[in-house]
């Protein structure tokens, strides 16, 4: 497996992370299990493959270029033969900033982006496809984003903006009350704003800021025993900790350790 991480352009900083590519050497046909775990951000996955679509247990075969939002759930989502494919990591208040829709419209779910573009007449696919160059089709991808962002005109609510790296600054452990004072918000206007932002409330994005933040403590190997990283982020104990990571991921921290290859980050084999 070859991945490959590539730092978008700057007309989308402030909306894009990272793309990144992940392909599979052409005599690799063995079947994947993917087990994408929550991250606090949306993004995007184009396949090209001519083994057919990623599909998901529960929604079935997946679009060939699909837009997601907020992950919470744990899933898997499966793929077989040889594949090239190319994602991105948006930042968490991006839907809303570049499509115009509220992002909790896609919390836990995914729509077929190119047929969205098609509306607008716009083939993605197709012009990905008939481009063998992965810098040119993230080149399409990125002008296609940008287009939507001067199309669309939705100004960054810069206070959302203010709240979401407050927590992420925080790894998920300030006082939510702190920041609606220092906002001046009333609890009612601060979830709902924040909901339609990011896609989930800020007490679950905290949540999952925190578990992001002892998952890096777990993939970097910076701790003696499971109970060092439950206490130095903000769990009560090491079951606390255990129940809040089987909960995005899926696994317990033990079992991730042992049974995943997280090849591309938050977007692991897990068989």
């Amino acid at each position: 497996m070859k991945y490959n991480q590539i730092q978008p352009p700057g007309y989308l900083k402030g909306y894009v992370q990272h793309f990144w590519t992940l392909e599979s050497s052409c005599d690799d046909v063995v079947p994947k299990t993917f087990g994408p775990v929550a991250d606090g951000c949306p993004g995007f996955i184009f396949r090209e493959s001519e083994s057919g679509a990623f599909y998901d247990a529960d929604k079935g075969s997946l679009p060939a270029l699909f837009l997601y939002g907020q992950t919470i759930k744990p899933r898997e989502i499966n793929s077989k033969g040889a594949f090239k494919t190319i994602g991105a990591s948006f930042y968490p208040n991006a839907l809303k900033s570049i499509f115009g829709f509220n992002a909790d419209e896609l919390t836990d779910g995914c729509i077929d982006l190119n047929a969205m573009a098609e509306e607008q007449g716009v083939y993605l696919v197709e012009n990905l496809l008939n481009t063998p160059s992965t810098q040119r089709q993230i080149e399409i991808l990125s002008s296609y984003f940008f287009v939507q962002i001067q199309k669309n005109k939705v100004s960054t609510d810069k206070v959302m903006q203010y709240i979401i790296s407050e927590i992420i600054a925080s790894k998920g452990n300030i006082a939510l009350k702190t920041l609606q004072e220092k906002t001046q918000l009333s609890e009612r206007s601060f979830e709902r704003r924040f909901k339609q932002c990011v896609g989930i409330t800020p007490k679950l994005f905290s949540r999952i800021c925190r578990f992001q933040a002892s998952m890096h403590q777990l993939r970097t190997n910076q701790y003696l025993k499971l109970s060092d990283i439950a206490f130095e982020n903000g769990y009560a104990d090491q079951s606390h900790f255990i129940r809040a990571f089987q909960e995005f991921a899926g696994y317990s921290p033990n079992q991730f350790q042992k049974q995943c290859n997280e090849v591309v980050a938050n977007f692991p084999i897990i068989k």
